[in-house]
């Protein structure tokens, strides 16, 4: 954990965060992200072997997406200990805040050449309702894009958290939370595009959207707010503020007894991963080119929960590579095997929970020490004495 003082200037503070292989890994994931993509997705002719195709940068997009809103998850479950079977609700609320401004990028470009979006337009609706008012704006798609989810998952958050509800009973409310949202998004009369949502973007800050230096910057953000999101997290767990968040998580009676109220602590991690997975969500839209209530769906929050356990829970890196796991099998078994995806998914999560509690990235860590002690134990005559003396 970070043992410098407390006046120790932020980035100092972060930088200690991760050790030098750590941020070695950081810079070689960014240097792929930032300068091989491009360069193989726009500069190397498609029948080159290096040559990155637009089906790769989307796909790779969307679950890079799907790992921040994994790491978020993680934040609150894996160091929180509280479980949430509603984030998908915060992840679709960043898509429509953003999905907003990207309706009104089309313009007169629609199919009905009218400055109202073509939903409102077959609906026979004469004007933009108010919440709609300042939606071409891109800085005020930013804007609702972090205070909407935020406001709500503090609102929901500081009643949950003083009424002490925790374990099943919080995630059972976090699930009911979301289903109610999705069937209001369903209602047309709501301003949202009812069970077809927001589609056929054109635009985004004047630049064609599906552009190929278009889709690529997108993809470099996605990238950038995942190692953003992971540097974050990481201040946060190696900070005072993650120990005591542990320390909630282990044995909440014994630290409100040493004199630390856990209200605020859950609030503020709540807060925060809900902000991550509405960041998630605006990055998600313009490059999958499609929002909508399904997105708030019961079972995609289950799936989010279900890249964590498979990845490692409380290890950060390990959700991130669960979500890229289970999301690359599931665009193949989608596509080759469709009827069992969802019994491979819930084979996959029994398996993990039974076998696999630390996740992929435990496995791994129990693995490498094991060779490590094997060769420890091996090298020498004195290192196996050692090994008999110590058993």
């Amino acid at each position: 954990m970070n043992s410098l003082p407390a006046r120790t200037p932020f980035l100092v503070r972060l930088g200690h965060s991760f050790d030098a292989r750590s941020w070695r890994l950081v810079g070689l994931f960014a240097a792929f992200a930032l300068i091989a993509v491009p360069i193989m997705h726009l500069m190397l002719p498609a029948d080159h072997p290096l040559h990155l195709s637009t089906w790769f940068i989307t796909l790779v997009g969307k679950i890079l997406c799907y790992a921040i809103v994994a790491v978020a998850m993680d934040l609150i479950w894996g160091y929180g200990g509280i479980l949430s079977l509603g984030h998908g609700l915060f992840f679709a609320l960043g898509g429509y805040g953003f999905g907003m401004y990207l309706m009104r990028q089309i313009g007169r470009d629609g199919s009905y050449q009218s400055d109202l979006p073509d939903f409102m337009v077959f609906l026979d609706w004469k004007e933009l309702p108010w919440f709609w008012i300042g939606s071409d704006s891109f800085l005020w798609a930013v804007l609702l894009v972090l205070v909407v989810p935020a406001l709500l998952a503090f609102v929901f958050g500081y009643f949950a958290f003083r009424s002490r509800i925790k374990g099943v009973y919080f995630s059972i409310i976090t699930q009911a939370l979301t289903y109610a949202a999705m069937l209001l998004f369903f209602r047309n009369e709501t301003g949202f595009g009812g069970n077809n949502g927001f589609t056929d973007f054109k635009r985004i800050l004047g630049h064609p959207i599906t552009a190929p230096e278009t889709r690529v910057v997108l993809f470099a953000l996605s990238a950038l707010a995942l190692i953003g999101t992971l540097l974050l997290a990481r201040y946060l767990v190696c900070s005072k503020f993650g120990r005591v968040l542990t320390a909630i998580r282990d044995a909440e009676s014994r630290v409100m007894f040493i004199g630390y109220n856990p209200l605020w602590y859950k609030l503020f991690v709540w807060t925060v991963s809900a902000m991550l997975c509405a960041v998630a969500g605006a990055l998600y839209v313009p490059q999958v080119g499609i929002i909508n209530p399904s997105e708030m769906s019961v079972g995609n929050s289950i799936e989010i929960a279900i890249w964590v356990a498979v990845g490692g829970r409380g290890t950060l890196i390990g959700p991130v590579i669960g979500a890229f796991l289970v999301n690359l099998a599931k665009s193949w078994f989608t596509v080759s095997f469709p009827e069992y995806w969802l019994f491979f998914l819930g084979t996959l999560f029994i398996v993990a929970t039974l076998y696999l509690p630390q996740g992929v990235v435990g496995l791994w860590l129990r693995l490498r020490a094991r060779g490590r002690g094997a060769g420890a134990a091996g090298g020498t005559p004195a290192a196996a004495v050692a090994k008999g003396a110590g058993a």
